[in-house]
């Protein structure tokens, strides 16, 4: 069952590749880019998104569809009985959302709601006193890998300084509890803020 419903996310997120191209019209597409803070290891990375509308502009009232892809990447280590440990932690996903959104002057607050897929890597780098090369090395660390469903929901606002350029900032929650995440240490419910610019086309 977990397999299948991998399998349709990831074809639904293709498919919205679809939607948003085939539904952009030239002075409609946004794109942005963000920085983004999480509760949870990695911290710190970087966004993209493509948002399109789903329908013709509608006074005050915003409807859209986005795709959004994340990257985190920090290094961690741990020191404990003589033995230094450290390792490399990577975290990517893409997902989409539905957007609504209110138009009242120059501040346009929205909400999203979505689903998405995140792959999360643990790579060791050293494991001190032994070397990276030698055969304790490998026999003890390996590649780690988890790939998991996501549904995620978002609140943020954006601001129109000038018609083809939005600053915005977003809270945007995750839950992966959804995919049985493998990797108890990481919490499958995590928080982010993000601050980005996105320029209209």
């Amino acid at each position: 069952m977990g397999r299948k419903l991998f399998i349709v996310t990831k074809l639904t997120i293709a498919f919205s590749w679809l939607v948003i191209f085939s539904t952009s019209t030239f002075g409609q597409m946004e794109v942005g880019i963000s920085y983004e803070l999480r509760d949870e290891l990695p911290q710190n990375g970087f966004g993209l998104r493509i948002e399109s509308p789903l329908l013709p502009k509608v006074p005050v009232i915003n409807l859209g569809i986005r795709l959004h892809l994340s990257y985190f990447s920090e290094d961690n280590e741990l020191t404990q009985q003589g033995l230094r440990y450290s390792e490399e932690l990577t975290n990517y996903d893409v997902g989409i959302q539905a957007i609504a959104g209110l138009s009242v002057g120059l501040v346009e607050p929205y909400v999203g709601l979505g689903i998405g897929t995140e792959r999360i890597q643990i790579q060791p780098t050293a494991l001190q006193p032994f070397d990276v090369d030698s055969g304790v090395f490998d026999l003890l660390l390996s590649d780690k890998n988890d790939d998991n469903l996501y549904w995620n929901a978002s609140i943020g606002a954006k601001v129109s300084i000038i018609p083809i350029l939005k600053p915005f900032v977003e809270y945007r929650y995750t839950n992966t509890e959804l995919g049985s995440p493998r990797f108890y240490q990481f919490d499958a419910k995590t928080g982010r803020i993000i601050f980005g610019i996105s320029i209209r086309f």
